[in-house]
């Protein structure tokens, strides 16, 4: 066996069966759940217009995987993972064994300081996840909390579940007792902010782009930047995510940190693909202006989105796109027509899209299908692929690529990682990009990324005039003259 086919072995060789057992646990709150896993890997999930929402705690099964079939990887390790599983408590599926994870934005990304323990494909299945399902918008949740382990592919399971089954009321009982409180969990002091690419640098890339796209050689692509937050000690993830939650709750809020304090999170406004059995859902968000400060002003800011030829002209591109990669895989797509995605500091223009597949053979073969969108990438694909790789000063890692989940029928919802950041101990990077089509002019998509860069700098309290800012203007390492 060569060192590939060794690396790449079966699931069962490397962790055995999964045993998964699940119990009801209400009264339990997520934020306790991941404050008494704060010293090991932790992994949320939610958005406030989903019946579901998940987090979890510790490592049962890591599941990695490189190259250009990583999407087919991960998806083969999933399946045998959840194909040999004995799941005890299937009466409630909503509770059943999820991976949780997400892939780098290109599949050769090589790992960096930044990115230093995020493989190009990364899916954990944690040991406890807390499952909470919401029936109805005025019902009482129902909690769930299961315990993920592996067993010998040849041991019974059935004398096991006794022993998982305690394992679970000692959890809830422990987390039931922890006097814990939201107050326990002080916010963040940030010490600098540093943007790394100055306004000239990000010219010079934005001019040069918009130079090959009026020769022809692409329709769109999607330039990104990064700033450089300090604080004076390890990042606190609770007080970050309860920001978010506040702000963003109707995005997609997620946290995936398989090494304590190392962690990647956001609040993310745009579905990739969500996938339940035939049925499938995603959108076409782009084009993009802020918010007005009175109602009025609001609804002209939002007229003046919808009626800007060149954000309709970048938005048709996205949407275009995705119906095409979608057609070959559905049997029917519904698309209504383009309408407003109002977030608390800017307003996109949003085409919700939804189909019926021809074959469900789950989440992964769409979320291969339509990453990186147009709204992340460009158009043609490969084209503005490298025209990233060939102007950016800086990888992208994770940010932009998919982050989600997949069940134990591997289905899923994944959602693209903007507004998005990522930790190491006291240390934090966020990215926020903007889409550039023939027409485009640099102060616009200068001033549209410093939108973007706002959730997440809210998120971690910096209180820009309050610490050391350097001027975004200025001369930086990336500006190369």
């Amino acid at each position: 066996m060569d060192a590939t086919a060794a690396r790449e072995s079966t699931i069962s060789q490397r962790y055995g069966r999964l045993l998964s057992c699940s119990m009801p646990c209400e009264g339990l709150s997520f934020d306790r759940f991941l404050a008494a896993g704060e010293d090991g890997p932790r992994y949320f999930w939610e958005n406030r217009a989903d019946q579901v929402a998940f987090a979890g705690a510790g490592t049962a099964v890591e599941l990695m995987a490189w190259g250009p079939d990583r999407y087919d990887k991960i998806g083969a390790y999933a399946r045998e993972l959840f194909d040999g599983a004995h799941i005890s408590g299937e009466g409630n599926p909503i509770a059943g064994p999820r991976l949780f994870g997400g892939f780098a934005f290109r599949h050769d990304f090589t790992p960096d300081n930044t990115w230093s323990i995020y493989s190009p494909a990364f899916f954990v299945l944690p040991h406890y996840q807390l499952v909470r399902r919401r029936d109805r918008p005025d019902a009482a949740p129902s909690l769930w909390l299961t315990i993920n382990t592996q067993i010998p592919p040849d041991e019974a399971p059935e004398p096991l579940i006794p022993a998982l089954q305690e394992a679970l009321r000692s959890k809830i009982a422990q987390l039931r007792a922890d006097e814990w409180s939201p107050d326990a969990a002080p916010q963040n002091e940030a010490l600098s902010i540093d943007y790394p690419m100055s306004y000239a640098a990000w010219q010079r890339m934005v001019e040069a782009a918009a130079a090959r796209i009026q020769a022809g050689e692409l329709r769109k692509v999607v330039l990104a930047r990064a700033a450089e937050l300090r604080f004076e000690a390890p990042i606190r993830m609770l007080p970050v995510l309860r920001n978010l939650a506040l702000q963003y709750a109707d995005c997609y809020r997620f946290l995936f940190e398989p090494r304590p304090q190392y962690a990647f999170y956001g609040a993310s406004p745009e579905l990739l693909v969500s996938a339940r059995g035939r049925r499938i859902e995603t959108m076409a968000l782009a084009g993009s202006m802020d918010r007005g400060e009175t109602e009025e002003a609001d609804q002209r800011l939002g007229r003046a989105l919808l009626d800007s030829a060149k954000e309709r002209h970048e938005h048709r591109i996205v949407a275009d796109k995705m119906r095409q990669r979608l057609a070959p895989l559905t049997d029917s797509l519904e698309t209504p027509p383009p309408s407003l995605l109002k977030l608390s500091n800017i307003q996109h223009i949003n085409t919700p899209i939804r189909g019926l597949l021809k074959d469900p053979t789950g989440v992964l073969p769409l979320v291969k299908a339509l990453h990186p969108t147009p709204a992340l990438g460009g158009d043609p694909r490969p084209e503005a692929m490298r025209l990233i790789r060939e102007l950016e000063p800086i990888p992208r890692g994770w940010y932009g690529a998919p982050v989600g989940w997949i069940d134990s029928q591997l289905d899923g919802q994944f959602a693209v990682a903007i507004r998005s950041a990522v930790a190491q101990d006291a240390r934090v990077w966020i990215y926020a990009g903007a889409g550039i089509v023939a027409d485009s002019r640099p102060q616009q998509e200068w001033d549209e990324t410093e939108l973007k860069f706002r959730p997440m700098l809210d998120a971690h309290n910096t209180m820009e005039n309050k610490i050391n800012h350097k001027d975004t203007k200025g001369t930086k390492a990336y500006d190369q003259e």
